[in-house]
């Protein structure tokens, strides 16, 4: 069976589908042909869902409306999650328990389950060689414990065996809102360093991503299995800087942070986050992960098993990136 005849009529349930890759994921899988249905909030920003889509309200933290959500899905696509929180509560809440509620709630239908979890949830190389998908699990962050117990659930529930894990780094691309304030401060001409300038980091492009969530979904012997997907090589922060900074026509200066002084000002940010009622991408949290040293994974498994490959090159793709936000009035 081709890739394309995988998909086509195929009924799929996609959660997180108006984020940043869970919206590039519904307009692939409606290209190949797919019935789509996306699990939505009452308060989810539908527009940037394309036509052709069926809504489902239900809500992953409490469990509401998941069984009538899930109801003859063939195929479900779990991307809905908490990237950023205000307290150790909304990780586990976002991503643990979301996750749980989830595969309690799927039926006999479902026959796959990808889920998107990150490299978070296993942390950063600990001697300088890329982290395998059978490395010890040792996250350094909230957010990576909440995804770890996310994947946990799958894993200790009867969908373990029908259930594929994908693990990706750094993910960026048109419609991303984190990312973003990185390149923003480079079309300034600066940008901060926090922890060592030098370490190296994997990232993926979005759009290769999602090749990779659907090669993962079509392929058998992928049941069960969990795989990192990313560029197979990492970058530097001054080299991800300088060029995104050749295409903004720019000349960046990097500013490096002191541990102590990031730490004091994550700190002012949450304070700010909390009387707004908002979440704010600087955090103690993400503090500890700039700071944890080299996040690089091993792509070889999903190379091997999948034929996944990253194809698109970091120049084109933070070209199209940058383009994008550009069109859209963000830069």
């Amino acid at each position: 069976m081709s890739y394309q005849e995988f998909f086509r009529g195929l009924p799929v349930l996609v959660t997180g589908a108006t984020g940043f890759i869970g919206s590039h994921l519904v307009e692939r899988l409606v290209a190949l042909g797919a019935r789509v249905r996306c699990l939505v909030r009452r308060t989810s920003r539908t527009s940037v869902l394309p036509d052709g889509v069926t809504l489902a309200l239900g809500d992953l933290r409490t469990g509401e409306g998941l069984r009538d959500a899930v109801r003859g899905a063939v195929l479900v696509f779990h991307l809905a999650g908490v990237t950023k929180a205000i307290s150790r509560a909304d990780y586990e809440q976002g991503n643990a328990a979301a996750t749980r509620h989830l595969v309690e709630a799927l039926g006999e239908s479902c026959r796959r389950l990808v889920h998107v979890s990150s490299l978070a949830a296993v942390g950063p190389s600990r001697d300088g060689s890329p982290v395998s998908e059978g490395a010890e699990p040792r996250p350094v962050s909230c957010y990576g414990r909440s995804k770890l117990e996310a994947e946990r659930a799958i894993r200790e529930s009867a969908w373990a065996g029908r259930a594929v894990i994908v693990r990706p780094p750094v993910v960026f691309g048109p419609r991303d809102t984190d990312v973003l304030e990185i390149f923003r401060m480079v079309a300034r001409g600066w940008a901060l360093v926090v922890g060592d300038p030098t370490a190296r980091f994997s990232l993926i492009y979005v759009e290769d991503l999602v090749e990779g969530l659907l090669e993962a979904a079509a392929a058998e012997k992928a049941a069960g299995r969990t795989y990192f997907m990313a560029d197979p090589t990492p970058a530097s922060w001054p080299q991800f800087v300088q060029l995104a900074g050749q295409i903004l026509g720019r000349r960046p200066r990097l500013l490096r942070v002191p541990g102590p002084a990031a730490w004091i000002a994550a700190l002012g940010w949450e304070a700010a986050a909390r009387l707004r009622g908002k979440p704010s991408i600087i955090s103690r949290d993400k503090v500890a992960e700039a700071r944890a040293g080299e996040w690089i994974c091993d792509v070889a498994r999903a190379r091997a098993e999948l034929g996944f490959q990253a194809r698109t090159p970091l120049p084109e793709a933070l070209a199209r990136t940058l383009a994008w936000y550009r069109q859209a009035g963000l830069l």
